[in-house]
């Protein structure tokens, strides 16, 4: 089991349980029994949710992705320098695997590439066809939470263990659960380093228009959330009853986005125990599902030294909207 383990404070302790639907049932009950009501953001990623999240990338306001994007054809080269020889490839919350074929074609002497991502069938899917592109390349998708650990598959004795977590996905962690999962990253992948997408801080403009998209498709990918509930646990929730809502926090540092409930209304939603639970909601109240940090480089790597990386290179848009580290795990 790899040691990569993170358990976040608005989550429920049997969250780790092994079977998905059993750990977003208890994410569900355990996030709507307290105040404020809240779900963790890795629940997004159905299937539903992770296509929504590939027509957010595609947005003129949604920034991060075609920035992050061109770093990485900008500087793929000096970026596989720096990774070096035997790398075994692991990417956190793996998605679509687009930006990581930027980087396939740079790297020399990779051993594998191992994708994780918590939404078995996209990530399966995607990395069929990666395969199909690669056929040299030992291709080993694992379906899990990696906050929360994963079976680890077997590797060759040469093989040097690298992380990749584009996207600024390390945003969704508060800067202490960010501390606690990368020093757990830098003990799995001692003796190897990790390149990871970190979104900086910015005119707020910029931010609330990434988030708050003209087409609504970010509301949309909120909203799934509560069709989720319904379609896996018997809910009875009104997604159309709930606003997106998502503002810049400048003294967090952050975007929160929240489904704010319009009328004071309950949903109903089916436990464990095969008993039906009911939670009301106050006009006005309501389900942060997520926070996306934001940062500026000193910050960053306060972060990434405090966790036992080092760091040794940074490359930045001319812009400086966004960063990609090179972190060595020593």
């Amino acid at each position: 089991m790899a040691p990569i383990t993170l358990k976040r404070r608005s989550e429920a302790p049997q969250q780790a349980a092994a079977d998905p639907g059993e750990a977003f049932a208890a994410a569900v009950h355990h996030g709507f029994s307290h105040m404020p009501k809240s779900l963790p953001a890795k629940f997004f990623y159905d299937r539903r949710g992770s296509e929504l999240f590939e027509r957010i990338c595609e947005l003129p306001e949604y920034y991060p992705t075609r920035t992050e994007i061109a770093l990485l054809e900008r500087h793929a080269e000096e970026i596989a320098d720096a990774i070096g020889p035997d790398a075994a490839l692991f990417e956190f919350g793996a998605g679509a695997l687009r930006k990581v074929r930027i980087l396939l074609g740079a790297m020399r002497d990779l051993v594998a590439y191992l994708p994780i991502d918590i939404s078995g069938e996209h990530l399966q899917a995607n990395a069929a066809a990666l395969k199909i592109d690669h056929p040299g390349l030992h291709v080993a998708p694992i379906v899990a939470d990696f906050t929360a650990g994963f079976d680890l598959p077997p590797l060759p004795p040469r093989a040097r263990r690298v992380g990749f977590f584009p996207g600024s996905s390390i945003g969704n962690f508060t800067p202490e659960e960010a501390r606690d999962f990368l020093r757990g990253a830098a003990t799995f992948l001692s003796g190897g380093g990790l390149l990871i997408g970190v979104d900086l801080v910015k005119t707020p403009a910029i931010l609330h228009a990434a988030y708050n998209d003209a087409a609504g498709v970010t509301a949309e990918f909120n909203r799934n959330l509560l069709y989720r509930i319904n379609a896996e646990l018997g809910g009875d929730a009104d997604p159309e009853a709930f606003d997106h809502y998502a503002f810049y926090h400048p003294l967090l540092q952050r975007i929160e986005m929240h489904l704010v409930s319009r009328r004071a209304q309950s949903i109903r939603v089916a436990a464990p125990d095969g008993c039906t639970r009911r939670y009301d909601f106050a006009a006005g109240e309501s389900i942060h599902t997520e926070n996306s940090c934001k940062y500026t480089l000193a910050g960053f790597r306060r972060i990434v030294e405090q966790a036992g990386f080092r760091t040794r290179a940074v490359w930045c848009d001319p812009d400086r909207l966004f960063s990609l580290h090179w972190l060595a795990a020593p």
